[in-house]
């Protein structure tokens, strides 16, 4: 599983790299959309309802730390800085293994999952 985070990382960070060269950014538009990475199926083998999951639930999906602070989380699919709104909360600080957001007035830390 390691193998395939390493793999998703670089690809990411590559990405990143190329469409800042380039001057030009490309983002998938979410809009109405389930994130195709999470699974339909629970672990019970039951089919998850999408439509019903809280809106204001924030995914921590990935990090790329920049030392020069312009750090990249990925929540929810989308990649947010330090200062970007998302739904209700506010980025106000991106770690190695964390995210730290403001939501309902009230610092919220969310940590990066490990799987495997």
């Amino acid at each position: 599983m390691k193998k395939k985070n390493i793999l998703f990382m670089s690809f990411l960070f590559v990405f990143v790299v190329m469409s800042s060269v380039f001057g030009e950014q490309y983002f998938y538009k979410n809009e109405g959309k389930r994130d195709p990475f999470i699974s339909l199926i629970s672990p019970a083998g039951y089919l998850i309802d999408q439509d019903a999951q809280d809106n204001k639930t924030l995914r921590l999906e990935g990090i790329i730390v920049d030392p020069k602070g312009d750090s990249i989380a990925i929540i929810n699919g989308l990649m947010m800085r330090v200062g970007e709104k998302i739904g209700d909360s506010v980025i106000s600080n991106i770690e190695e293994n964390k995210v730290t957001v403001i939501q309902d007035n009230q610092k919220v830390d969310i940590e990066l999952r490990r799987e495997g």
